[in-house]
């Protein structure tokens, strides 16, 4: 069974901080060893910056455990689509870890690229990748 690489955007992190339970779906999955899932350094800090309580902040250094962070990317490097500069460093630093799929719930600058893949990233919200991912399950 091929083991999927899922980069996760910021907004991915601080949802599961908050206690977003439908987003434990993907840490399941992990631990079958089903997907592995990475993040920057870029997007954590990102997250971190976002949550509001001690209890939040814990929580994403508990989830992050299971994490693979990984070093930030050259920013000269070209970007395949159109995006804000704050938001290139997240496409980037999917395809050089060749990630399969890149989660995000940022509709606003991600959202024209749901379902595209760049350069071998598939870009969709978790609950997308949730749903074929327990589809190919059965």
């Amino acid at each position: 069974m091929t083991v999927d690489r899922i980069f996760l955007d910021a907004n991915i992190l601080f949802s599961v901080a908050y206690g977003s339970s439908g987003l434990n779906r993907l840490w399941e999955l992990t631990r079958k060893k089903r997907c592995m899932l990475f993040a920057s350094h870029f997007v954590v800090e990102e997250a971190n910056r976002n949550l509001s309580h001690p209890e939040q902040t814990k929580r994403l250094e508990d989830y992050l455990s299971e994490v693979r962070i990984v070093p930030e990317v050259d920013l000269t490097l070209p970007c395949l689509i159109e995006l804000p500069e704050k938001d290139r460093p997240v496409l980037l630093a999917a395809i050089s870890v060749q990630a399969n799929y890149l989660l995000t719930g940022d509709v606003t600058h991600f959202g024209k690229y749901f379902g595209q893949t760049v350069n071998g990233v598939k870009i969709c919200r978790p609950r997308d990748y949730l749903a074929r991912a327990l589809r190919k399950r059965k």
